[in-house]
């Protein structure tokens, strides 16, 4: 909620707060930053909070907002100024928790767009959007209609696009000045991995170094990992 108000990407045309959350205080830098916006702010009981948000726990504030505007894919591709485009694909993935986290570790490191397809995934839902933290009022996401195509694109623009899969005979400290060029990380399902066609178009597929005994990582950890590998050699 927090960052919905800071970011100011869409307009939040309500606020609803929990009259059991206000006596007790409530959410106060949340209701400050609603009066320096002058966003409309109605106290309701809580079970009427609860029935109206979509979440399974919205902690007694709601907002009512726009929706999420979707990025262009050619956008996100263009470089701009000292923007140097570091771009997420996500394939697959239907898991809303994944999908959040993937996101909150992507705007940590910086990454400039993340790309989800639109059929057989998970789009931004009360879940996934819970577990971004805020993160999704400040990656830009573009949806499309297929993941192949789009990573076509994205070549043909001049980015890099480097998959991710358990099997891949290089590995993502490998990676080097690719990481500092235009770049695009491919993350598939957990179990399936990259979709045949998404990987044969990809310039690159590295693997994460497993030295454990387990063979591979949660689809956000490895998400965690990779974004700030590329976002390590970019510092550097």
């Amino acid at each position: 909620m927090r960052e919905l108000l800071l970011a100011g990407r869409r307009k939040v045309r309500e606020l609803w707060v929990a009259t059991e959350g206000r006596e007790r205080g409530g959410p106060t830098e949340i209701l400050a930053l609603a009066e320096d916006l002058r966003i409309p702010v109605q106290h309701v009981s809580r079970k009427r909070l609860d029935a109206e948000a979509r979440s399974e726990a919205p902690q007694g504030v709601l907002a009512k907002a726009v929706p999420l505007q979707e990025a262009d894919l050619d956008d996100l591709a263009r470089r701009t100024g000292k923007r140097v485009p570091f771009l997420v694909l996500v394939d697959g993935v239907t898991d809303p928790g994944n999908l959040g986290a993937i996101l909150r570790s992507a705007d940590g490191a910086g990454v400039t767009g993340v790309v989800l397809p639109r059929h057989r995934a998970v789009h931004i839902t009360p879940t996934a959007a819970k577990a971004a933290a805020g993160a999704i009022e400040h990656v830009p996401i573009a949806i499309v209609s297929g993941l192949a195509s789009a990573v076509e694109r994205l070549r043909k623009a001049g980015i890099w696009v480097v998959g991710l899969d358990d099997a891949a005979d290089h590995t993502l400290f490998e990676l080097t000045d690719t990481a500092t060029e235009p770049i695009a990380l491919v993350l598939g399902a957990e179990g399936t991995g990259l979709s045949r066609l998404v990987r044969e178009r990809c310039d690159l597929v590295v693997s994460i170094p497993m030295r454990g005994r387990l063979a591979s990582l949660n689809v956000s950890a490895a998400a965690a990992l990779a974004c700030y590998e590329v976002a390590r050699r970019r510092m550097t």
